[in-house]
C-alpha cells in the first residue's frame, strides 16, 4: 500500500508539470508598474542603394518648379506619413503615374540640373533640406520648397504570425513591435524569446539579430527595434509546434496521456501487490 501511495504523489507531480502554464507567452514580463522605458538610439529610415525617393520642388513659378521635377511628380498631392499599408496598395491620389528617382549603387541619384548627388545614408529630410541648399547655393531658385518621400520603404514578416507577408510602410521610423502589430501579432505558437530579424549591410550579405520580448530592456536596446527598409523579420515555431509535424508529437505532453499512463501502471502495480501477498 505505501508503493501505491508513493506512485500516486509520484503522478500527481508529473500531472500537475503536464499541466502548468508557459512562462513565454507574456510579453515584457520584467516590466513592472510605472517603469519607464526607452529606446537607447532612435534610427530613422536612410537612404540606401536601390531605394525609390519621390522628390518634388515647389517655387512661386510654376514653370521654373517644372525644370527640377520629374513630369509624372509635378502634380502629385503629397499623402500622410503615418499610414502603413501591404504591398499592392497606394496613398497617392490620381492616376498613379509617379516616376521615382531610383539610387544606384554608389548611392548616387542624378538630379535635374544639378547633375548627379550622393544621398545614400542620408533621411528624406536631409535629402531635401541637401537639394534646397544645392538649388539656393548655385542661383538657381530662390527660397525653393523640396518634399522628399521615400516609396520603397519595406519589411518581410515570416513564421509564426497571424498574417505574414510584405508591408509597406511611410513613416519616418519603424519599430519591431510596429511590425509585429502590421502583422497581427504572433501566435501561441511562435517563439518570443529569440524573434529573428535579418538586416541587409548593403553588400549583398544579411546581418543576423535576436530579439527576447519577454525581456524588456533587450526590446529596447536591441540595434533592430528600429527597423530599415527591407528588414527581414522571422518568428520561429515553438516546439509545441515543431512536434505537431510528427505524428502524436504532442501526445506525451497532454494530460489525458498522462492519466492513461498513470492508470495502465497503477492497474499493473495492484495486480503485482496481489500476486506478492
Amino acid at each position: 500500500m505505501k508503493k501505491i501511495k508513493l506512485f500516486a504523489v509520484a503522478f500527481a507531480g508529473l500531472l500537475a508539470v503536464s499541466c502548468s502554464t508557459p512562462k513565454d507567452v507574456v510579453y515584457f514580463q520584467d516590466l513592472s508598474y510605472g517603469q519607464t522605458v526607452q529606446a537607447e538610439k532612435v534610427l530613422d529610415i536612410r537612404v540606401k542603394p536601390e531605394d525609390k525617393l519621390s522628390i518634388i520642388v515647389n517655387t512661386q513659378d510654376p514653370s521654373l518648379s517644372s525644370l527640377f521635377n520629374l513630369i509624372q511628380t509635378s502634380s502629385r498631392i503629397q499623402s500622410t506619413t503615418s499610414a502603413t499599408s501591404k504591398v499592392g496598395e497606394t496613398g497617392a491620389s490620381g492616376s498613379g503615374q509617379i516616376s521615382y528617382y531610383t539610387v544606384n549603387p554608389q548611392g548616387d541619384i542624378n538630379f535635374p540640373v544639378l547633375g548627379e548627388i550622393h544621398i545614400a545614408g542620408m533621411t528624406r529630410y536631409e535629402v531635401a533640406e541637401y537639394i534646397r541648399g544645392r538649388l539656393m547655393e548655385e542661383d538657381l531658385v530662390k527660397d525653393p520648397i523640396v518634399t522628399v518621400e521615400f516609396a520603397n520603404t519595406g519589411i518581410t514578416v515570416l513564421g509564426e504570425v497571424s498574417s505574414p507577408g510584405r508591408y509597406e510602410f511611410n513613416k519616418d521610423r519603424m519599430t519591431i513591435l510596429d511590425a509585429i502589430a502590421m502583422a497581427g501579432d504572433l501566435t501561441l505558437n511562435g517563439r518570443r524569446e529569440d524573434l529573428l530579424v535579418l538586416r541587409p549591410d548593403g553588400t549583398g550579405k544579411q546581418q543576423a539579430y535576436f530579439i527576447n520580448l519577454t525581456d524588456t530592456h533587450n526590446v529596447y536596446s536591441s540595434p533592430v527595434f528600429y527597423l530599415q527598409q527591407d528588414d527581414v523579420v522571422y518568428v520561429a515555431p515553438n516546439k509545441k509546434k515543431i512536434r505537431e509535424t510528427t505524428p502524436n508529437g504532442n501526445s506525451p505532453f497532454t494530460p489525458s496521456f498522462w492519466i492513461s499512463l498513470g492508470s495502465i501502471a497503477l492497474t499493473i502495480s495492484t495486480l503485482v501487490i496481489s500476486l506478492t501477498k
